[in-house]
């Protein structure tokens, strides 16, 4: 009755309402979340396999042409990547190659260029090149030589006819002084060298979360905390690269991350490399160094 007098039987009612809409919502919220947690673990999966994938489908790429030899489609004779050492031969017998004047064909060709004449001098014509591009192109005015590359470090585009290939080993293999970096998201090594020797070693990890289990706080404020961790890191990365005396740099890792420092390196490429920052960084390191063959 005092409470009616008081105006406050209406103030309880409108906060029981209130409280009731209250929990709905939170019912609510839970369930959407309960849904962006799987959403989010299979992004997280995803994203750790994205590198992996990458160097599988290359393969089942190479097996696919090789599968293809008895159709009429044209087809390379044989796919293969060379590791550091396999790839300083290769480099050594293009050197090695010489011609009559103007009977060794060069060209970088890249994913919008269409030169005249270097389809049809390397492959016979452009559905096979298509292929393989972006690539160094080879061949010489007999047909008895002819070989596709993928260097780590390519050029820009020319085409270039001499009386020999138009080959620099700094587009195949580690020279002078330069640094490489592994990025991952938990993750960061430095390594500084010199030719194919590493002269110098950074390297630390960081506590970035990695999943979020049922129970605890929300998905939502998780997956703020480990995005604001990654930046933490991601800061601590570029602190290291600043110290940095080299013309050179290259960043490679985690494919997602590679865009924050493009600005600052000389070439970037995404690769898979797992383990403790100095093992990591030495798989890194092989990975990058290898060069793609196409044998027409």
């Amino acid at each position: 009755m005092l409470d009616e007098l008081l105006g406050r039987a209406e103030l309880k009612a409108r906060i029981e309402e209130l409280e009731e809409e209250r929990r709905e919502l939170e019912r609510r919220l839970e369930a959407e979340e309960e849904r962006r947690r799987a959403a989010v673990h299979n992004r997280q999966q995803a994203d750790e396999r994205v590198n992996k994938l990458g160097d599988r489908i290359a393969d089942l790429e190479g097996q696919l042409e090789r599968a293809r030899g008895d159709e009429e489609e044209a087809s390379f004779s044989r796919v293969e990547t060379l590791d550091l050492e396999r790839t300083k031969e290769l480099v050594g017998r293009l050197e090695s190659v010489t011609t009559g004047q103007e009977g060794a064909l060069s060209a970088y060709i890249d994913e919008e260029s269409r030169p005249d004449g270097v389809a049809e001098t390397v492959t016979d014509g452009w559905a096979l090149l298509d292929r393989a591009r972006p690539c160094l192109a080879y061949a010489d005015d007999f047909g008895v030589l002819r070989v596709l590359c993928n260097p780590p470090l390519p050029p820009e585009p020319f085409v270039s006819w001499s009386e020999g290939f138009r080959v620099h080993p700094a587009w195949f293999l580690p020279q002078g002084r330069f640094a490489m970096a592994l990025v991952r998201s938990d993750l960061f090594a430095l390594g500084v060298y010199k030719d194919d020797e590493r002269l110098e070693f950074d390297g630390f990890e960081s506590d970035v979360k990695e999943a979020h289990s049922k129970g605890g706080f929300s998905q939502s404020r998780f997956e703020r905390r480990r995005d604001q961790q990654i930046d933490e890191h991601l800061e601590r990365c570029h602190n290291r690269l600043g110290r940095l005396d080299v013309e050179r740099l290259i960043v490679v890792g985690q494919r997602t991350l590679l865009s924050e420092f493009r600005e600052r390196a000389t070439a970037t490429a995404a690769v898979d490399a797992t383990g403790k920052p100095n093992e990591a960084l030495a798989d890194a390191y092989e990975t990058f160094w290898r060069t793609r063959i196409y044998l027409p």
